[in-house]
């Protein structure tokens, strides 16, 4: 493990010398504080913690993609997991079933003998509270329609008709400035989005926006702090009336060689030139951050970059981090890598597989522990191993083929967010014992636009 140590220097000259030292090690691409590997036999012993729940998940209507909130308002949470039907990557939700802590199964929903399990993408289904009732809705889409359920019985409530392939996800934004999400954003696969207000009328359509294919999903940011939704699309940033504001050029790749696979509110400031957004590239290769209006701060190129968490694990940098893994790799060289808001690379830990990852203040001393979905890892600030969140194997989910997915919220009650890993078979939730309070609400169950993304 190479580690850039203090040492407690305080001459000018040998301060330079370390200075120059570590820029060395930045423009090598080297880590500055770890680089560990942490996979196959060099995976490091740790602690293994066992779950504090285990919900089996309905055999014939759960499946895989599983968003929670607390359904029937008795202050405890519910996970509702669904399947999908897919042909030739267009796809549909088709099963939901509603469980809760103690794996009963409410309500079921949906046409169990046509649907998998397993995802690859974001499955088009939510928990929100839609018509602000202070009770949720379970929003889905199948083939042609929206349907609305009520979160407490599974009984729909209404369907709004969409075009038959615009069922790739679901997102909810707030594009008329009311003060909360009411109005609901659709897609195909990587082409078309589409937006309705909460009646289901349709208040615009957008193909391709900015010349670009559009993102897995489109990611709702108030950008200029109006109270209105801007959308982004994909590489476009869309107004709320759907017009494009930016669109995002790369100064180093072709950034059309793909689409956009996530973006994220690196930090907000006072002004647009302020603002930092950090994206990554499929196909294209790249990570990058741009302020406010689209323009590039920085970018990394070389390297298949997919799913961002922001947060703070190295207490001696300032500002957010990011972390990023990086896929399409063989078996054993998944790594998972840590950067500044500067695109300064922290850290790095090799793993047997990366793709699904979070960050969640674990210990309670105020820093995020980065939690990979696939081992059950939890590693620490040094990029070391703390502990080892256990799965039975019986369940899978921890091969290329089967995959485990990993959620975050409060599944206890206790207001500190929790975290679950999710096979096809069983949520495994796992109760944050030391986590510290977070001074801003925590959700009970997950957000209301979950994604893998």
């Amino acid at each position: 493990m190479r580690r850039l140590r203090q040492t407690g220097m305080d001459l000018p000259g040998t301060l330079t010398a370390a200075m120059v030292c570590l820029f060395a090690l930045v423009a090598c691409g080297e880590p500055v504080y770890f680089d560990v590997n942490d996979a196959g036999e060099a995976a490091m012993q740790a602690p293994a913690v066992e779950p504090w729940k285990v919900v089996r998940l309905d055999p014939d209507y759960g499946g895989q993609w599983v968003v929670a909130a607390d359904l029937d308002g008795d202050g405890r949470v519910e996970f509702v997991a669904c399947e999908n039907h897919n042909v030739g990557d267009v796809h549909f939700t088709s099963t939901a079933a509603a469980h809760d802590l103690d794996g009963r199964v409410l309500w079921r929903w949906g046409e169990p003998d046509i649907g998998r399990k397993s995802w690859h993408h974001d499955v088009a289904c939510q928990i929100h509270d839609w018509d602000g009732d202070g009770g949720f809705e379970v929003v889905l889409a199948t083939k042609g329609a929206i349907v609305e359920l009520d979160g407490r019985t599974g009984r729909e409530k209404r369907r709004i008709p969409i075009p038959d392939e615009a069922t790739d996800c679901i997102v909810f934004a707030d594009l008329a400035g009311c003060g909360r999400p009411t109005d609901v954003l659709v897609k195909d696969r990587y082409h078309n989005i589409y937006a309705y207000n909460h009646g289901g009328r349709l208040l615009w359509h957008v193909s391709n926006p900015g010349g670009c294919r559009t993102a897995h999903q489109p990611r709702p940011i108030d950008l200029d702090g109006d109270g209105r939704d801007e959308i982004a699309a994909g590489y476009a940033m869309l107004n709320a009336d759907g017009s494009v504001r930016w669109v995002f050029k790369s100064g180093k790749v072709d950034e059309n060689r793909g689409h956009l696979d996530c973006i994220r509110l690196l930090r907000r400031g006072d002004s647009l030139e302020q603002m930092r957004l950090v994206l990554t590239m499929c196909g294209a290769n790249g990570i990058a951050v741009v302020d406010g209006h689209g323009t590039v701060v920085w970018e990394r190129t070389g390297s298949h970059f997919e799913s961002i968490n922001i947060g703070r694990v190295i207490a001696a940098r300032p500002g957010p981090q990011i972390l990023v893994d990086i896929d399409h790799q063989p078996p054993g060289q998944s790594p998972l890598w840590l950067l500044d808001e500067d695109g300064v690379l922290l850290g790095r830990i090799n793993t047997d597989y990366a793709r699904h990852h979070h960050l969640l203040d674990w210990t309670g001393d105020g820093l995020d522990e980065i939690l990979n979905a696939h081992s059950g890892a939890v590693y620490g600030h040094e990029g070391r191993r703390i502990a080892t969140l256990v799965v039975d194997p019986a369940d899978g989910g921890a091969t290329a083929d089967s995959e485990r997915s990993i959620i975050a919220g409060d599944f206890t009650g206790d207001g500190i967010a929790d975290v679950a890993l999710v096979t096809t078979a069983a949520v495994y939730i796992f109760k944050n014992e030391k986590g510290a309070r977070s001074a801003e609400p925590v959700r009970l169950g997950t957000e209301f636009n979950f994604t893998l993304y």
